[in-house]
């Protein structure tokens, strides 16, 4: 929270105080500030009022009124507005805002950087894709959400963990299996017969060749001793692994756990999750099968956790896998899923709940899926037929930065078109580069100004309407970095860096920065400075590239 944001909250509770004396001293030392919308509601905005409405009985607009009567003049504030239903908008004097940048300047790389995470545990599950194939442009989109959002954590004052939970059992790993030995049998001409539920894909036969040059199969038939299908079960999920995990390196996103379900299996912990359930009164029995008790924790039906022939469903190992995630002491739980996972929302929190945790700590997240568009028409993807775009193909074409910036642009559960073309430009209208520009411009310009350094005393002359936009949208960068942590929205930080580069770009084509007049510059030169430093402090959370050269 930078000065000027502290020094208007007392403001503010120091008028609330002498309008409602009656307001606890713990109400009034919650007074948040937001970014509005749009520019013509002011700098900050408080919605204090709408608060108490209900308690002080009166409309949020007359208790705002009420409010705003009683704030004191101060330099900081150059108008305050009541708008509907209730809001008080805050106008910043120039003055203020100037003062601002030197605060700015002056926490150097601390600007930005937030406690709320108070050194709280939080575990982000994220990508956790089957190995049963590469990853896909469905995958590298919950790969750049997750570990940007780890990052913005992170720098929130989170103690983050990030986990990759690898299904490496079950009917798709046996279809894996059975695919490879099927392919590999066909390059030792034998014939073998395609499983139907088969993988089709070519890293199918690159995995099965790998396999024959290796010459493990045929040592296996010279000693008449076959190999058995978990042999080519464990072959083919680790072959995947190793490109998953090779992948993910060049992506730029790095896990601290690799959670094998296998291991969790042989653990005995999902058993000890069953009985965690059945001890609570949370099961029963029908139909020769054991159902768990989830509508009485909102699911909207009771679910089979053991089949009638003894056999797990899916949600019985995901049952096990959250009380393990508890155990480990988590203050915040975050999964990132697939669209196909939403109906699992509320049976998955049903049974922490029905454990005894806190449901409330768990955080679910769906990342809507992704259409590449080549050339205008979108391209086909199905990862059983074969027929998919990699997230390496992605990478090679368009480059890790714009991949990350592009699978980011829109909101976590908003579909996303992704356009391979303008992702590729090397034009402003390509909103990465945008970004990625206006670091390098400023690199050229500090470094043409023969690295003019800084200087906090001229700061008041900085009064043009581009250097006030400027200094204001820097302002905000704690907020913004405080709502998409908030939100677990990491398109939060995407979007203010492009207003960030917008203003910096028209504040670039309108004024020259280094000038004759030494003190101008080195004002000018002060103000461009922290754009850059917010800049590259907003793209390393991003995952992105801030480039001095273009």
């Amino acid at each position: 929270m930078i000065k000027i944001e502290i020094d208007l909250i007392n403001i503010i509770k120091k008028a609330l105080k002498e309008t409602f004396p009656e307001i606890s001293d713990k109400v009034a030392d919650n007074i948040l500030l937001e970014i509005p919308k749009e520019k013509k509601f002011g700098d900050f905005s408080a919605n204090i009022a709408m608060k108490l409405s209900r308690d002080l009985r009166k409309s949020p607009l007359d208790i705002a009124a009420s409010i705003v009567k009683h704030v004191e003049k101060s330099d900081i504030i150059h108008d305050i507005k009541v708008e509907k239903p209730g809001f008080i908008n805050f106008y910043i004097s120039s003055k203020a805002v100037a003062g601002s940048l030197k605060d700015i300047i002056k926490e150097d790389a601390a600007f930005g950087r937030s406690s709320i995470g108070n050194g709280k545990k939080a575990q982000i599950e994220f990508v956790s894709a089957n190995p049963t194939g590469p990853l896909t442009v469905a995958h590298g989109r919950q790969a750049a959400i997750g570990d940007s959002l780890a990052r913005i954590l992170k720098f929130c004052g989170y103690n983050v963990v990030r986990e990759y939970y690898i299904n490496d059992e079950g009917v798709q790993v046996q279809a894996l299996g059975k695919s490879v030995k099927a392919r590999l049998m066909e390059t030792l001409g034998k014939e073998s017969e395609f499983p139907e539920n088969g993988y089709k894909g070519g890293y199918i036969y690159e995995i099965a060749k790998k396999l024959k040059d290796s010459g493990v199969a045929e040592q296996a038939q010279a000693s008449s001793a076959p190999l058995s299908e978990n042999f080519f079960m464990e072959y083919a999920v680790k072959e995947i692994m190793q490109t998953i995990i090779k992948d993910l390196e060049d992506f730029g996103v790095h896990f601290d756990i690799w959670y094998s379900q296998k291991a969790l299996a042989r653990s005995g912990k999902v058993e000890k999750g069953i009985e965690s359930l059945r001890e609570k009164g949370f099961l029963y029995e029908q139909d020769s099968a054991t159902w768990f008790r989830s509508t009485e924790f909102g699911d909207d039906k009771d679910r089979v956790i053991i089949k009638s022939d003894g056999s797990y469903t899916y949600l019985t190992p995901d049952i096990a896998y959250h009380k393990e995630k508890f155990s480990q002491g988590y203050d915040k739980i975050v999964n990132i899923w697939g669209p196909d996972h939403h109906g699992y929302i509320n049976r998955i929190k049903a049974a922490c709940q029905a454990m005894g945790y806190d449901k409330e700590k768990v955080f679910i997240l769906i990342a809507q899926l992704v259409t590449l568009y080549r050339e205008g028409k979108p391209v086909k993807m199905s990862t059983r037929e074969g027929e998919f775009i990699t997230l390496r193909e992605v990478m090679d074409e368009v480059g890790k930065d714009a991949a990350r910036f592009f699978f980011i642009m829109r909101r976590t559960e908003s579909h996303l078109d992704f356009d391979i073309a303008l992702a590729k430009a090397q034009t402003l209208d390509n909103p990465v580069y945008y970004i990625q520009y206006a670091h390098a411009r400023i690199s050229s310009i500090i470094e043409f100004s023969k690295n003019a350094q800084p200087n906090l005393d001229n700061l008041a002359l900085l009064d043009k309407e581009q250097e006030i936009n400027l200094i204001k949208t820097l302002m905000h960068y704690p907020k913004i970095i405080e709502a998409a942590a908030a939100n677990l929205e990491p398109s939060i930080l995407l979007s203010y860096l492009q207003d960030l580069a917008g203003f910096f770009h028209s504040y670039y084509n309108a004024y020259r920065i280094v000038t004759d007049d030494k003190p101008l510059t080195e004002a000018r030169i002060s103000l461009v400075h922290t754009v850059k430093k917010v800049l590259a402090s907003g793209l390393d959370l991003l995952g992105v590239t801030a480039l001095e050269k273009m």
